[in-house]
């Protein structure tokens, strides 16, 4: 994919290079600035692909300045004052070996699929994936929230919010047309996705 995608900005780039040296030719004909016919069609060949690069760039900079980030809103110790008892009893529904990134078991609840971690709470993904957010923000801006909730009432105890920019798909392997565009996080993302893996961790209950 890759090799298609240089090849057709290769071509592109060919194609540029002969429209500008056909428009100069023609301004040098009629008595025109070679310089400004020459890079105005230059400039015109270089948006028709980058147009909307600029305003990507500075959407997903807003958003992630203005909406991204980490919120805990009920710490583990607060929730055990307020539920004696029940962390003990709570097991993980994490399917991976021990040592390896956890892979909760997928469950309904309340009309939407959740990450299960355990009897008491799971993870919420809201995003255009899971049908659970809205699509496109801005060209090609698009939000990543997960949240942890209380499966018994709803609440939700902490929130991460992430942005990713380019074809929708964030920490993927695909290789969209416009790489140049692609962003798959925030500035902090890593620091916020620790904190709400640590977070989650407090949460997850004994082993099997």
């Amino acid at each position: 994919m890759g090799f298609v995608i240089f090849g057709v900005l290769a071509l592109y780039l060919i194609i540029s290079i002969i429209v500008v040296i056909v428009t100069v030719r023609g301004a040098k004909k009629r008595g025109k600035s070679l310089w400004l016919w020459g890079l105005g069609t230059a400039l015109v060949m270089c948006l028709i692909p980058f147009w909307d690069w600029a305003p990507t760039v500075v959407a997903h900079k807003y958003y992630c300045s203005t909406e991204a980030g980490f919120w805990e809103y009920k710490s583990p110790e607060q929730w055990k004052m307020e539920n004696p008892g029940v962390m003990e009893t709570l097991v993980a529904n994490n399917t991976s070996p021990k040592g390896v990134s956890p892979n909760w078991i997928m469950e309904h609840w309340s009309g939407m699929e959740i990450a299960s971690i355990n009897q008491r709470f799971g993870i919420v993904y809201k995003n255009h994936l899971s049908k659970a957010e809205e699509g496109e923000l801005f060209l090609n801006v698009w939000r990543w929230q997960s949240e942890l909730v209380d499966k018994k009432n709803g609440e939700i105890l902490a929130r991460q919010v992430d942005f990713s920019t380019g074809n929708g798909c964030i920490g993927g392997a695909d290789t969209p047309l416009k790489f140049w565009l692609q962003n798959w996080h925030c500035p902090n993302s890593k620091i916020n996705s620790n904190n709400f893996s640590k977070f989650i961790n407090s949460f997850e209950g004994r082993e099997k």
